[in-house]
């Protein structure tokens, strides 16, 4: 059976609320390790984040900056465009409404960059990181989040496909034009939104 349940109609989670589990995926216990490059291991001492772009009051933060920021929990499901879902996951973080207070992105600002390890990016629309489930999360299901699953710290964005909530997050960029990411440049839909199957060009 490998990580995948395929009584996914059994769960009760998905008989009480069938849209919880979008067309062409399957439900898995685990937690699948899928990654672009090589797992990155940093000195926090020296690590950042930086968050700049279109934006009044531009910031460059400490691990432990981070970690004095407002802490959000969310509960949200995991949609992954190799089909596998995982349901209820915990992150704790911070939101990026919150983020956005902190440094004031302009009207100009109409989509933000994702810049992680390995020269990895993504972008997503402002409006959908406006949502009360997104945040940069640096702990899952109670513990700090493991680097194999992207720690110290990852973009969370639950309403998309998981190469969307990128790992290794290192900084993030407001843009007033969009720019396309690896995975979108390779063939990715841009959109990526799992009800609509949104998977490839």
């Amino acid at each position: 059976m490998g990580i995948f349940r395929r009584d996914r109609v059994q769960d009760p989670r998905v008989v009480a609320d069938p849209h919880r589990l979008p067309p062409g995926q399957v439900l898995t216990d685990k937690w699948p390790v899928l990654s672009y490059g090589s797992t990155p291991h940093y000195d926090m001492a020296k690590w950042r984040l930086r968050l700049d772009g279109e934006v009044d009051k531009p910031a460059i933060l400490t691990w432990e900056e981070v970690r004095q920021l407002p802490a959000t929990t969310v509960t949200a499901d995991m949609h992954c465009v190799t089909t596998w879902s995982r349901l209820d996951n915990t992150w704790e973080g911070v939101s990026l409404a919150d983020l956005a207070r902190l440094v004031q992105p302009r009207a100009s600002a109409r989509f933000v960059v994702a810049h992680c390890a390995e020269n990895y990016t993504t972008s997503v629309p402002v409006e959908v990181l406006a949502d009360s489930d997104v945040l940069i999360a640096y702990r899952h299901d109670g513990v700090e989040l493991p680097a194999d699953h992207g720690g110290p710290l990852r973009l969370v964005v639950p309403k998309k496909y998981a190469w969307k909530s990128a790992k290794w997050l290192e900084r993030l960029e407001w843009v007033e034009h969009d720019r396309l990411g690896f995975w979108e440049v390779n063939g990715y839909n841009n959109g990526a939104d799992p009800w609509k199957e949104e998977r490839y060009w």
